[in-house]
């Protein structure tokens, strides 16, 4: 059977009344056909996580609408294996009983997580650019001085997508602290491989289908507006560094953070390159609207933020999905159509002039 995430939105919660929640499923799971495998509680933020195995969605409402009257707010299907990586485990904990009620298992865990995103070049271009064995050695360096780090600060590796990598933190402080000590360590490596590191922070089920779907896609939109070998960091990353009474930070010039209203424009600009990039129609006019901008107000934003303006952005974001469709074995043709691009000299100058390389002699270069 599949496995399903909820999140129940309740004020005031305590760890006490989820536990008491949790058993009321488990009393009458078998009616419905789930198994209540474990929860989180967030009593600071007023929101717990059930996990279950279930049928459908319908069937985890029905039960904890019989249980208790908490349906809940979102249901995901997640699989176990990356719950287990982001979260640390998939069952319930062990040693946690009420002095009062043995039979009842409380504990405060919360399902709050710190996101580090870890991302360089394109691997084909740097092979290109600097040759195979010099990208060898620096990937290895890499990988090693990042898992190194992570398993020194607490973190957890949830995956791997190509060059890229996703840690989990409870802890913001060992988050910031991990980040630091790979930009550190990595040094000139860093530069040479054009490392982005990216800090956010979240729910596991929000409004995205995905586990933590929404924290890890804005870290990731993150690192698309840093610079080389910078770490930036979401205004709830400083929020939370500021209560934990941390202002200290070396290499400032490394940092960057971004403030909500900051944050709010880069989330909702990447969204919409994010849906439209592929519609050769789309242009500054409908770029404009879609950010209920004039155009020189957007000019001036996105170019703030992002370094780029809008035409440019679109662009670059149309060109770095030519690179990610190419390595899927997509030929020239149909990534150039699929990327919002109609014409393909147009595509093959663009190409060459960002990358410094032909799309055609790209694709040699993965064989």
């Amino acid at each position: 059977m599949p496995i399903f995430m909820d999140r129940h939105i309740v004020p005031g919660i305590e760890a006490k009344h989820a536990a008491e929640a949790h058993r009321a499923d488990i009393m009458i799971q078998d009616e419905f056909g789930c198994r209540c495998m474990t929860y989180w509680v967030d009593e600071d933020r007023g929101s717990a996580f059930c996990l279950i195995d279930a049928p459908d969605i319908e069937s985890v409402e029905k039960m904890h609408h019989r249980a208790h009257g908490l349906v809940p707010h979102e249901i995901i299907q997640v699989n176990s294996n990356v719950v287990e990586a982001f979260l640390g485990r998939v069952a319930d904990p062990h040693g946690y009983f009420d002095t009062e009620d043995p039979e009842l298992k409380i504990f405060n865990d919360p399902a709050f997580r710190i996101i580090l995103i870890a991302e360089i070049q394109n691997l084909v271009l740097l092979q290109y650019q600097l040759g195979k064995d010099k990208v060898n050695h620096l990937i290895t360096l890499y990988n090693e001085i990042l898992r190194e780090q992570v398993l020194q600060h607490e973190g957890r590796e949830v995956e791997t997508e190509g060059e890229g990598f996703i840690i989990s933190f409870v802890s913001v402080t060992q988050a910031v602290n991990c980040a630091t000590a790979i930009q550190k360590k990595l040094h000139v490596a860093g530069d040479l491989l054009q490392l982005k590191l990216g800090l956010n922070a979240g729910m596991p089920v929000d409004k995205s289908k995905d586990l933590f779907g929404d924290t890890v896609k804005m870290a990731k939109y993150l690192c698309m507006i840093g610079g080389d070998n910078q770490i930036m960091m979401a205004s709830i990353i400083r929020e939370i560094y500021k209560e934990d009474g941390k202002n200290n930070i070396h290499n400032k010039n490394n940092f960057k953070w971004i403030d909500p209203i900051d944050e709010n424009f880069v989330q909702q600009l990447f969204d919409i390159l994010s849906e439209h990039y592929q519609n050769p129609q789309f242009h500054i006019e409908q770029f404009c609207k879609e950010m209920s901008m004039s155009k020189s107000k957007l000019y001036r934003k996105c170019t703030s933020l992002t370094r780029f303006s809008p035409n440019s952005l679109l662009r670059e974001y149309r060109l770095l999905k030519s690179l990610d469709l190419l390595r899927t074995g997509r030929n020239i043709s149909q990534t150039m159509f699929d990327c919002g691009f109609n014409s393909p000299s147009y595509f093959t100058k663009c190409f060459q002039k960002r990358f410094d390389i032909q799309p055609l002699t790209y694709l040699k270069e993965m064989v």
